[in-house]
């Protein structure tokens, strides 16, 4: 068994996975840096970093893998579930596959990599970190499969925490704020690519020009504070249950739930553009 600590790190090519590989790398530890095509990573030349072809939602990849770290290593002191992706707009729009795809990546896929893991996680006294959002906690309008897909996140990680306790093998969730990575753009990408009907796509068009001016307005947070908070969530003697990436992703986790019921709701709609929308009248009512 190699005496470096190891992380396993999902998503390692992504806006907030490339740092935070290369932070961990310079805290000292061996980073496996989880890709899903190896060779096109930021880590050429890297100390510290490994690139590990991972996808999380192909069990064979993550039997590979795992059988990698543990012929390699033969230990985890964490594994760092940051893959991710965001499934956006009206749920009438949202077509089958596109919402499979959301859980397959961000639900099935943290869990089914963190059942391989958990023997290396038990020899390392290992711990679980797995990468949440705001929406667990706030459930929005437009983002009903990323919400809902990291509520379930959050909430199997609470479970997690409860069983993985005999073991002592911390299990935390990460929160980011709104977070200025490439995802936001690729989901746009995807909804505009997306086959619906255009008598359905004419009932949201209101919805869907107000959600993307405000969209516009939006000022997301740099990937610093999501780093920071996931190498603590490695690093702490004693992990936390929740880390936060910043006073905003907080308020938007803590804060903002707590309000009424109307108030809320309210408050949500008018921040993302909804607030008095009504539907297009020329737009086929079925």
């Amino acid at each position: 068994m190699n005496d470096t600590p190891a992380v396993l790190l999902t998503g390692a090519n992504g806006g907030i996975g490339t740092p935070t590989a290369l932070e961990l790398a310079r805290r000292g530890f061996l980073v496996y840096a989880g890709v899903r095509r190896t060779g096109h990573g930021p880590f050429d030349g890297a100390d510290g970093i490994r690139e590990l072809r991972l996808d999380v939602t192909d069990p064979d990849s993550v039997a590979a893998a795992i059988d990698r770290v543990t012929a390699e290593h033969g230990s985890l002191h964490a594994v760092v579930n940051n893959a991710g992706v965001i499934v956006q707009g009206p749920l009438e729009l949202v077509p089958d596959d596109e919402l499979l795809r959301q859980f397959a990546v961000n639900v099935l896929g943290p869990i089914r990599l963190l059942k391989a893991a958990l023997p290396l996680l038990r020899t390392g006294r290992g711990r679980i970190v797995n990468v949440g959002a705001p929406t667990a906690y706030l459930p929005m309008p437009m983002n009903g499969p990323i919400s809902a897909s990291k509520a379930a996140l959050h909430s199997l990680t609470t479970a997690l925490r409860g069983e993985l306790a005999a073991w002592s093998i911390p299990t935390s969730v990460v929160v980011p704020g709104l977070v200025d990575t490439e995802v936001f753009t690729k989901a746009a990408a995807a909804q505009r690519a997306a086959q619906v009907p255009p008598e359905r796509l004419a009932l949201y068009r209101n919805h869907l020009a107000a959600a993307a001016q405000a969209g516009a307005k939006q000022k997301p947070e740099p990937t610093t504070g999501t780093v920071r908070a996931i190498t603590a969530a490695v690093t702490d003697h004693h992990p936390k249950a929740e880390y936060f990436s910043s006073p905003n992703a907080r308020i938007l986790s803590k804060l903002l739930p707590r309000l009424p019921r109307p108030m809320r709701e309210s408050a949500i709609r008018k921040a993302i553009g909804l607030q008095g929308i009504t539907p297009p009248a020329t737009a086929p009512v079925h």
